[in-house]
């Protein structure tokens, strides 16, 4: 019987579903591990902690709990009770206009009815609208009585301190959600916009809800692309919480999406800030990677997964067998061919904290062995680095055929040049302070290689993170013409083609407060010049500030977007991804919105692009032979000829930021141009440069490494408006 079983391997697992369900009880432990109060995220352990405390607790300690308790039932999101709460020690005759009920009490009970109005409009009776800054149209309050109340407390707090600025911002906000601003607001408190425009562009349309793409869950990742190799691009997104599972929207090919998560095996995985995609083992599937840990401190011991796409619409977890398991806190990975062997490697940023011994975490770098096995060799190739880790991204920036990574951390910029192969494992040099990025000393998170102004050479976005009080707090201290040296800017890096980069952060426009946590770049309005999406915020609940969109001027810089583009949700903003969705030729974006606190959670957007202009356009799947599969790494140029002059764009193929995941093929816009004179791709790794001539633009095509032939592909241009205006929908929050 054994030997029969054995023949018709139907008797017991095989051994590739032993490993998944191995890390299945991995995955389940580090559940339970969280599920304590002293994870500070986890809402209902603190509260059943607080709830035993309060049993025993003398009527001082009760008033000090009952303050905790109230803040806790916000970040578990039952705003009423945080609100009746906060009123009844506020109300305390020991406490009413002490020190304590002024400075900390009362700004809290403020935002706590701000937040009451978020959870009765935005939540109860979400639209397209909801949120978005400027908030106007269906975005309005219909019930106003959180934000009135609000607008009471603050202006109590104000007239005790006229300059605070979270007050200021915070109650131009609530006066916004009543159609108040700014004819409503008191001359001594209006807050000028800060976020002026000088550009515009024309709406985007969030149509997330009529598709059921509107995933109500906390901060998470997204990726857009072809899973199933149909030609349309799919939607798979994660969750932080430990009890929020993965999502797969299928593209139907008809406008429409089909939620298929169980049945492919995602919607067991839990747990993911991030996750971003690869072809790990060349067959022309893209696998998912899901990163786990990030933030979580002590709690951080995560294991990340690998996810193999078994190409019938179904996911396998190959973590342990493929070499990849190990327990740290992350959320940022790089996939590349790092040592020009036509396979993809993996490095991953993990999460050190200085002089504690019990937080070090070095980094992770995997060489591909080229049979669905890694190798770490972190330690061999000194890249087993400790620092606190927010984003890492890689990219050939010196032009010398091999990838380079740079690093985002806390307090550090770190560039490491790739200086070719020792046998099969790549040799890094540290390169920051050569390349003059030692200059800066602030914490940075987002962050991404790409050639901004078409010179032929990859600059750097690192996305300041640097933050001592409220981003409501220095935002409106912005819009009150404060403005210190770091105040959550994106830094840009100009790359000066010999080795150095140079920061021109304020010269190309964006010496402005954004704090972006995820964020990516794609081509908005076909003119071949790349702009940028920012998904701003923290952790905390009153850093209430709106996600930015930059429209590149040409290469010169960029101008502020976010106010035409309708774009600027004030809830925070994680995974990003730009994607041509509906094939028309413009780019689409889909984000994950939502905070870190399960009361904090918040439905996602799909924004869709209605068209800027007449520009062309082409749209670029390749497929590598001697390359990566998947043609990571890979840089193409085009030549093209507008208003009678040459220009050169240039694109590498990536999926974007360093939080946030688009497809593989390249969606690229020409402007005004009737032609691509010339199409020169050179293939990562094999290093075959190839080259095309006279292009029609507007077209999907398909090119192979080594061959001639381009192959147009057709698709349907899908119409995700069609399905009808778009019903409020009610998401209820957790009580």
């Amino acid at each position: 019987l054994a030997i029969f079983c054995i023949a018709l391997n139907s008797c017991g697992p095989s051994a590739e579903e032993q490993a998944a369900l191995q890390m299945s009880d991995v995955l389940q432990y580090e559940q339970a591990q969280n599920n304590n109060q002293g994870n500070i995220f986890n809402s209902s352990g603190r509260l059943t902690y607080l709830n035993e405390a309060l049993k025993t607790a003398s009527s001082y300690d009760s008033l000090r709990i009952n303050y905790q308790r109230a803040k806790v039932f916000m970040e578990k999101g039952d705003i009423d009770h945080a609100v009746q709460l906060f009123d009844s020690v506020h109300n305390d005759p020991t406490v009413i206009g002490s020190d304590f009920d002024l400075t900390k009490l009362v700004p809290e009970m403020a935002f706590s009815y701000l937040r009451m109005g978020e959870v009765y409009n935005c939540l109860s009776n979400h639209n397209a609208q909801s949120c978005i800054y400027p908030i106007q149209g269906g975005g309005l309050h219909k019930d106003p009585t959180g934000s009135s109340k609000a607008i009471e407390l603050y202006e109590k707090i104000l007239k005790r301190n006229p300059k605070d600025a979270e007050a200021l911002w915070l109650m131009n906000i609530a006066y916004m959600t009543l159609n108040r601003y700014p004819d409503g607001v008191p001359k001594q408190y209006l807050l000028k916009n800060p976020y002026p425009e000088t550009d515009q562009v024309l709406p985007f349309e969030d149509v997330a809800a009529g598709l059921k793409l509107n995933v109500n869950n906390t901060a998470g990742g997204v990726i857009t692309e072809d899973f199933d190799n149909d030609g349309y691009l799919d939607i798979v997104t994660s969750a932080w919480g430990f009890g929020e599972e993965m999502h797969y929207f299928h593209n139907n090919g008809n406008g429409s999406f089909r939620d298929v998560s169980k049945q492919s095996g995602l919607s067991k995985l839990t747990g993911s800030l991030n996750i971003n995609h690869t072809d790990y083992n060349n067959d022309g599937l893209k696998d998912i990677f899901v990163l786990r840990g990030g933030w979580r401190g002590l709690l951080g011991n995560s294991h990340n997964s690998l996810m193999k796409n078994n190409g019938d619409g179904t996911f396998t977890e190959v973590t342990i067998q493929s070499g990849l398991l190990s327990a740290h806190p992350t959320q940022t990975a790089t996939w590349n061919d790092f040592n020009n062997d036509g396979w993809v490697d993996l490095f991953i940023g993990n999460e050190s904290y200085q002089n504690n011994p019990e937080l070090q975490h070095p980094c992770e770098f995997y060489i591909n062995n080229q049979d669905g096995t890694f190798t770490n060799v972190a330690a061999q190739t000194k890249l087993d680095l400790r620092y606190f880790i927010k984003g890492a991204t890689s990219g050939d920036y010196n032009n010398d055929g091999w990838q380079d990574i740079f690093i985002s951390a806390m307090g550090e910029r770190i560039l490491l040049e790739n200086k070719g192969v020792k046998g099969k494992v790549p040799v890094f040099e540290n390169v920051t302070k050569k390349a003059g990025l030692a200059a800066d000393s602030n914490s940075t998170f987002a962050t991404w290689f790409f050639d901004y102004d078409n010179d032929g050479w990859e600059d750097i976005i690192a996305c300041d993170y640097s933050f001592n009080s409220s981003l409501s707090s220095i935002t409106g201290s912005e819009a009150l013409g404060i403005n210190p040296e770091y105040k959550g800017q994106p830094v840009l890096y100009h790359n000066n083609g010999d080795g150095t980069f140079k920061n021109i952060t304020k010269e190309a426009g964006l010496y402005k407060s954004v704090f972006a946590m995820g964020s990516s770049f794609g081509d908005i309005d076909n003119d071949g010049w790349l702009d940028m999406f920012f998904g701003t915020g923290n952790p905390n609940f009153n850093s209430l500030i709106p996600n930015r969109m930059f429209r590149n001027n040409g290469g010169k810089g960029f101008n502020e977007v976010t106010r035409s583009s309708r774009t600027g949700s004030l809830q925070k903003g994680h995974g990003v991804a730009f994607a041509d969705l509906d094939n028309d030729g413009d780019q689409d974006m889909y984000v994950d919105l939502g905070g870190a606190y399960e009361g904090d959670a918040f439905p996602s957007a799909l924004y869709m692009n209605p068209g800027q202009n007449k520009n062309n356009w082409i749209n670029i799947d390749l497929t590598g032979v001697k390359s990566n599969k998947a043609a990571i790494g890979s840089r193409l140029k085009l030549t093209v000829r507008e208003n009678g002059k040459i220009r050169y764009i240039y694109k590498d193929v990536n999926s974007g930021g360093s939080f946030g995941s688009a497809p593989f093929r390249r969606e690229i816009g020409i402007g005004s141009a009737l032609v691509i004179d010339e199409l020169e791709i050179k293939w990562q790794g094999s290093g075959l440069v190839q080259r095309f001539k006279n292009l029609k633009p507007n077209q999907f095509i398909k090119i192979t490494e080594g061959s001639a032939v381009i192959t147009p592909v057709k698709l349907n241009v899908l119409n995700f408006i069609k399905l009808g205006p778009e019903t409020p929908h009610k998401h209820h929050m957790t009580m």
